[in-house]
């Protein structure tokens, strides 16, 4: 970000009429106490976009601002400077202008180390544009097709090396020698500069199978002779601090890992298959910031709904979806914007993903007798206000959490169900009475991730009849209430360039469904005859949005595919 005085931010926000000195001055002390970047904290809380933020201070500087979006980029002027110098220097060079100058975005022109650093390395005169991080993101993707070439040259040498190697020496030893860290140590920098969340390396019957998920999606990245799995394995394990000589048990651990500017925490899983161990590793970054709920993907409507359950210093708020769906971090998010000084935040999670500062944070380890159920039990011993739970899976933390949501505490907690609706029958099967269930809950979220459209690449498109009808089967089967859902007329989808990998999406977003808990749906929780499609039916005569129909939502505006929002939520 670019090194501006907090006066003179203060004085240029005012200027534009975006935010007044009280106001700012509450920001500023909340940023402070955060240790976060005063623009993340007005940006994550609606006061300006990001956007609009660099179109004001580039005005006020006096600086060009570029759009690499909208930008052709010459890659070979672009690899003039390596990819980690460029991250480093936060600095694209995306081209030459008539004069021999050479065009450069950068997330701060005014940094004059930095300038003459680019003007020496470049041996010539540049030129500067201001530039967003997402505009910086997407230029350095385009470093990935060398890098692809460069991963597989090196995978492959590296490989012959390790079979020459292997018979020599110890499990260990081979683990510790220079070919097998080369491997692991492309995997993972390969896997980062892919955006991939996890890396799967699988033992099969004749070879090492290496997947990366990519927005959600498993990819195919190489395979390896198998003669070479147990020293890459035992190259993970030394790094995660697990037993190399333990091969029938499960075992878990991490590593904190740096590439480029990029400090990643890796979570390592790896557990004994019928051809040999296999890791999973998912990758997580150290300096993810928890985003506000427009950024998640919540629209206006939800997100008062939301709001209006979380205001409450007492209750149960629950976020639903299958694994991988995002609940942590809409339930970071959360936390963050209710991270005062006058609230003690206490969590137990399983893993702890995002450090958030001052909020007390609690690692559930069996081996130490923390579990779920224990830890909150000692949380409450804590004088806390609010307590975030990872997740309700059995009767005891159920009881748990419902007790202390009836005694003061705002409660915070994930459950693995299909819907929002129906996580009221799943608390009801863990041992919960109807009337505790309603006397808690104060909205419920569910969600799945989809794909979003690349913006670089994105086209509309109007679909055949046929597929139009088959779209409205498809809704009717999905939604109930159909008859009132509207078919976007024209859909969106991206043709694939290099920033997206050709496959047409970039990042992901939440797909939503807000279920307040109103007095209604209380007296039908705690009906004798307690019917799911009923409450569901009064949620929706309330207002709340099926995820069909925000699924939707997002892809008459281009946001995502008719495509994608039929596969996350069919899962």
């Amino acid at each position: 970000m670019i090194s501006l005085a907090d006066n003179q931010l203060k004085e240029m926000l005012m200027r534009a009429g975006i935010i007044d000195e009280p106001s700012f001055e509450l920001v500023r002390a909340e940023a402070a106490r955060k240790n976060q970047n005063i623009i993340d904290i007005i940006v994550s809380e609606g006061v300006v976009t990001k956007d609009y933020f660099f179109l004001i201070l580039a005005k006020t500087l006096g600086l060009e601002r570029v759009n690499l979006a909208q930008t052709t980029i010459d890659e070979t002027t672009l690899v003039k400077i390596p990819e980690e110098i460029a991250r480093q220097k936060r600095s694209i060079v995306f081209g030459k202008d008539a004069k021999g100058n050479f065009l450069v975005a950068m997330e701060d022109p005014t940094n004059l180390e930095i300038t003459d650093f680019l003007k020496r390395r470049l041996g010539g005169p540049i030129k500067t544009f201001l530039a967003t991080d997402e505009d910086l993101n997407r230029g350095f993707l385009l470093y990935n097709r060398q890098l692809t070439q460069d991963f597989s040259k090196v995978i492959e040498e590296s490989v012959q090396e390790t079979l020459r190697l292997k018979a020599r020496g110890a499990l260990k030893e081979v683990g510790e020698d220079l070919p097998v860290v080369a491997i692991v140590d492309n995997l993972l920098s390969y896997a980062i500069s892919s955006r991939s969340s996890d890396v799967h390396i699988e033992a099969l019957e004749d070879a090492v199978y290496v997947r990366f998920r990519i927005d959600g999606v498993l990819h195919e990245i190489i395979t390896m002779p198998k003669e070479i799995r147990p020293a890459i394995v035992a190259r993970i394990k030394i790094l995660s601090s697990l037993r190399v000589d333990e091969h029938g048990h499960p075992q878990d651990g991490r590593f904190r890992y740096k590439v480029a500017d990029d400090l990643v925490d890796i979570r390592v899983s790896v557990v004994p298959t019928f051809y040999g161990e296999k890791v999973e590793m998912r990758i997580l970054s150290a300096a993810q910031r928890p985003l506000s709920f427009q950024a998640l993907g919540f629209f206006e409507d939800s997100i008062k709904t939301f709001q209006e359950g979380v205001k409450k210093t007492y209750g149960m708020v629950l976020v639903c979806g299958p694994t991988g769906s995002g609940k942590t971090t809409t339930l970071y998010s959360v936390l963050n914007s209710l991270n005062r000084p006058e609230v003690n935040i206490v969590t137990i999670e399983d893993p702890i993903e995002y450090d958030i500062r001052y909020v007390n944070q609690i690692q559930v380890n069996p081996a130490a007798g923390i579990t779920f159920a224990d830890g909150l039990r000692s949380i409450l011993r804590q004088d806390p206000n609010i307590i975030m739970v990872g997740e309700i899976r059995d009767r005891e933390t159920a009881d748990i959490a419902v007790q202390a949501a009836l005694t003061g505490h705002l409660v915070f907690s994930s459950v693995h169900t299909n819907d929002a609706p129906t996580a009221i029958p799943r608390l009801i099967d863990m041992g919960v009475p109807p009337f505790l269930v309603a006397a808690v809950l104060n909205v419920i979220s569910a969600q799945r991730l989809a794909r979003a459209i690349h913006k670089d690449c994105i086209e509309s498109y109007i679909p055949e009849r046929e597929v139009r009808d088959s779209i409205a089967r498809e809704v009717q089967i999905l939604n109930a209430e159909s008859s009132s859902v509207r078919i976007p007329k024209v859909f969106y989808r991206g043709k694939g360039c290099i920033g997206c990998g050709y496959t047409g999406f970039l990042g992901r977003l939440a797909i939503t469904e807000v279920m307040g808990v109103s007095e209604r749906i209380r007296k039908l929780i705690m009906s004798s005859k307690f019917d799911l499609d009923e409450t569901r039916n009064a949620a929706r005569a309330e207002g709340m949005v099926t995820m069909v129909e925000d699924g939707l939502r997002k892809v008459e505006l281009g946001m995502t595919t008719i495509e994608e929002v039929f596969r996350i939520i069919r899962e």
